[in-house]
This record gives C-alpha cells, sequence and structure tokens, in this order.
C-alpha cells in the first residue's frame, strides 16, 4: 500500500475533525453513543491486581450481578481465588446496616495467620451511596485494611483502577517503612541499586531489562502492581521508578513522596532503549561510560532482531492497556507504517516522551480516545491491520479488514529488548497475509444485510404508537 500524502487536500488527515474532548484528529468522527474510552468494569483492575497477590483477600461490595460478572471475568483470568462478597438490599443500604455487615465480615476475615492485607472494594451502588469505607478500621490483629471506591462512574477505565489500589498500597507501605523496620523482601534486600518497573508486564521482560541493567552496576526492582506486600517496602526502596506505563499517577506519587525520582517511557526498539538507558543513568548518577556499556551490549542485538523481522503494512492501533505507545514504536523500528494510535489513557507528563517520538514521525496521538474515533481511524485510512478492543476489530473485520484484540494478542507478548524487537512480526504479518481471506467472507456473505435488517429480516424495527426511540 502506498504511504499516505498527508499535504494532498483529499487524505484523511488533511481535514480538521473534532473527536471527542475537542482533540484534533484530522479525519471525521462518526456519530454514536459511547462519546468515552472504552474499558472493562473499572473494578477488574483492581480486584485482578488484589488476586494475584499472596496472602491478600479480596471482598467486593456491589450489586449481584456486578459481582458475578467480575468473578466470572477474573477466574476466566485465572485468578484460583475466592473473592469475597458482602451482598446488601435497598433497606441495608439505605439504614447504614451495610457497613455494619462490611464491619463484621473484615473482622471475621482479618486471620493473620492467612493474610498480610484484606482489599474491600465499593462498587458503582455502595459508591453513589456514600458507604463510608474510610470509617473501617486500618488495621485489625495486625491485618492491613486497603478500602476504596471504584465505581464505574469515577475511575476512567480498569487500567486506572489497578494503579488506585497500587497506589493505596504503597501509601500504606511508605507509612509503615517511615515509622520503623519493615519486612525484606522474600530473597533478601538487593546488594545493588534497583529499578523499580510500574505497570503489568510480560513475565519475561523485567528480566531483560534486568540483564540491560548489569553493565551499569544497577539490578531491576519488583513489578508495581506487586505479588506481595513485603514487596511494596523494595518498590518504594529504589534508586529510580521506571513508569512503564505512564499513567500510574497515585503510584508514581507515592514515589515521589518518598523522595524517588521517576523517568518515563520504556526500552523497547532501537531509539527507545538507548534513550531509556541513558534516562536512567543519568537519574542514578551513572558515569557515562557504563551507560555508554549498557547500551553497547544491547542495541546490536535489538537492531539485529528489528532486521530479521520486518513488518510491511499500514496498521491502525489502539487499546485500554497504556502499553499502546510503546507497541506502536516498536511496530514502527520495524518498518510497519502507522497513521495512527490511540490509547484509553489520559496524557501525563511520562507520557510526553514516547508521544513527541510518534509524532515526529507523522503518527496521530489521541489519549481517552472514545470508540468511535477509533472506528473512524480505520474507515479513514483503510489500514492493512486493525489493532484494537473487541469492538473495534468488529467494525475492521466487517470491513474485510484484518484485525487483531490487542489485549489477548499483542500487549501479552514480550515488548523489551531483542526479543521484544521481534515478538510482534509473526502474529502480524500473518494478520496481513488473511486480507484475502477476509475479502472470500465478504463477497460470501454479501446481501444477507447488517444490524436490524440481517438475515430474513428486510424491515428494521417499528415504534409503536406512544412509544418513544430509544436513545
Amino acid at each position: 500500500m502506498p504511504p499516505l500524502d498527508r499535504s494532498d487536500p483529499t487524505s484523511p488527515t488533511s481535514g480538521n475533525a473534532q473527536a471527542a474532548g475537542g482533540c484534533s484528529v484530522g479525519f471525521p468522527v462518526p456519530e454514536g453513543p459511547h462519546g468515552r474510552a472504552p474499558t472493562m468494569c473499572p473494578a477488574f483492575g483492581a480486584l485482578r491486581v488484589g488476586l494475584r497477590m499472596r496472602r491478600t483477600a479480596s471482598v467486593l461490595c456491589g450489586s449481584a450481578c456486578c459481582v458475578y460478572g467480575l468473578s466470572f471475568t477474573s477466574h476466566f483470568y485465572g485468578a484460583r481465588r475466592t473473592i469475597g462478597y458482602v451482598p446488601f438490599t435497598s433497606e441495608t443500604l439505605v439504614t447504614g446496616k451495610l457497613f455494619e455487615d462490611l464491619r463484621e465480615a473484615v473482622h471475621e476475615l482479618a486471620d493473620p495467620g492467612r493474610y498480610d492485607a484484606l482489599v474491600v472494594t465499593n462498587l458503582c451502588v455502595p459508591s453513589a451511596a456514600g458507604v463510608p469505607l474510610r470509617l473501617l478500621p486500618r488495621n485489625i490483629n495486625g491485618v492491613r485494611i486497603i478500602a476504596l471506591d471504584v465505581p464505574g462512574f469515577g475511575v476512567g477505565t480498569h487500567a486506572e483502577a489497578k494503579d488506585r489500589l497500587a497506589g493505596a498500597m504503597l501509601r500504606y507501605a511508605r507509612s509503615e517503612a517511615e515509622m520503623g523496620p519493615v519486612m525484606a523482601p522474600r530473597g533478601g534486600p538487593s546488594d545493588k541499586p534497583t529499578v523499580t518497573l510500574m505497570g503489568e508486564m510480560f513475565p519475561a521482560d523485567p528480566m531483560t531489562i534486568g540483564a540491560m541493567l548489569a553493565p551499569m552496576g544497577l539490578a531491576v526492582g519488583p513489578v508495581v502492581p506487586t505479588r506481595e506486600w513485603r514487596e511494596l517496602y523494595a518498590a518504594l526502596d529504589c534508586a529510580v521508578a521506571a513508569a512503564i506505563h505512564p499513567f500510574y499517577v497515585e503510584s508514581i506519587r507515592e514515589f515521589q513522596h518518598a523522595g524517588r525520582p521517576v523517568i518515563g517511557s520504556a526500552p523497547v526498539g532501537y531509539d527507545g532503549t538507548a534513550a531509556w538507558l541513558a534516562a536512567v543513568g543519568k537519574a542514578c548518577g551513572i558515569a557515562p561510560d557504563y551507560v555508554a556499556a549498557a547500551q553497547n551490549a544491547i542495541l546490536p542485538g535489538v537492531k539485529a532482531a528489528l532486521a530479521k523481522a520486518p513488518i510491511r503494512g499500514r496498521i491502525t492501533l489502539s487499546g485500554y492497556e497504556g502499553s499502546e505507545l510503546l507497541v506502536a514504536r516498536l511496530l514502527i523500528e520495524s518498518g510497519a507504517e502507522i497513521p495512527y494510535v490511540s490509547t484509553a489513557l489520559p496524557r501525563t507528563p511520562w507520557s510526553d516522551e514516547d508521544r513527541i517520538w510518534l509524532e515526529e514521525r507523522g503518527v496521530t496521538v489521541a489519549f481517552r480516545a472514545p470508540l468511535e474515533q477509533d472506528i473512524g481511524a480505520v474507515e479513514a485510512f483503510q489500514p492493512d491491520l486493525a489493532v484494537g478492543t473487541t469492538p473495534v476489530v468488529q467494525a475492521a473485520k466487517e470491513r474485510a479488514i484484518p484485525a487483531l484484540y490487542f489485549t489477548n494478542l499483542i500487549s501479552a507478548r514480550p515488548l523489551m529488548g531483542p526479543a521484544g524487537a521481534g515478538s510482534l512480526a509473526q502474529v502480524v504479518n500473518a494478520a496481513i497475509a488473511n486480507k484475502g481471506r477476509f475479502e472470500a467472507m465478504k463477497s460470501f456473505f454479501s446481501g444477507v444485510g447488517s444490524g436490524d435488517v440481517a438475515g430474513v429480516w428486510s424491515e428494521a424495527p417499528r415504534c409503536r404508537s406512544g412509544q418513544k426511540e430509544a436513545s
């Protein structure tokens, strides 16, 4: 496919269309009912963090249908952990009995032989009703009580809810460390200064980053969100905190309160790896010779991996995990053309380095992008491959455009170092090669209709007298 001519007045990027929030994206944005960034139920993010931690119990307070959905999704993603639930009725909600039930539940669960912490989460209804979790005890029999509201109307995305819980835990752990000695990590304290990583990552990526840091005399620290309470102290006791996912603003605030410098971006691709190692070295006061040694040890391997696994094609990219800009950088260095990348997460100072790098290469970068805008990008740029959330994938496939779900097929892969440089090519190139199959399916099913008039239905539903149109 030939590159887009951005000077052409008929080019999709030549206009000045306004997306939700007033951001100019340069292409028509379809009207639709959403108007906000896509996300799973935000509470799923906080719940997932708690369920992945050792010696941590999770308790939900919300509507039964919500708890069922969250429990199902959590176990679908391999939670293998019991989820506590405190039900309520209209009467217990209004009279305050629900709070008494919550307090009784946490006292019952607070067994120091089994748990270091209990995470109590209010969902939408109790949050809106003002059930005061802040009045729960902070500590029961040595078990820490972490209480937070995570309503769908108050937290932007499930990824940000992960930060909300991680930040609350770091705040509690920091207050403990300020009062006296705390538990060491299971493997003992590191004998080198450490770099704490913020944001969920592919399991091999921290090990890859540790190998990159070794020539500078540094070690990789815990990944926040941590897998155990005692790791929180080690995370705070770092030389520098790296916001791999730049939207972890509540966690970043705790590192700043602890006097730790915070850097953005990540060691992805050739340019990103070189710049990130330099930023780490500067923040830790490492001599330039050691920084250069670290760069020289890893960059040839990254360059070779990129050359060995080229990607050819135009790709639009969107998602709600927080690593979308990093993936876009990696795809561009692999040879792909990326006219548009969006994320459901907000812009922060720690995303600026990646944003600037992308914009310098002609990429439209959008934050808090609504679903309609992402679909509009697919329409405008007619990519060889659309990577995005489930509804974006669906919309692309309806147009016979190959598409991949970002969360399960792209973000669940290594991104750092040489392993990351070659990890995307196989799945991306295979998907692009499926264009012919999609065209054949579109041709086969042509004429069967779509939406309300699909299949045997020849007329759209009509409102009966006295009924209102659905909004």
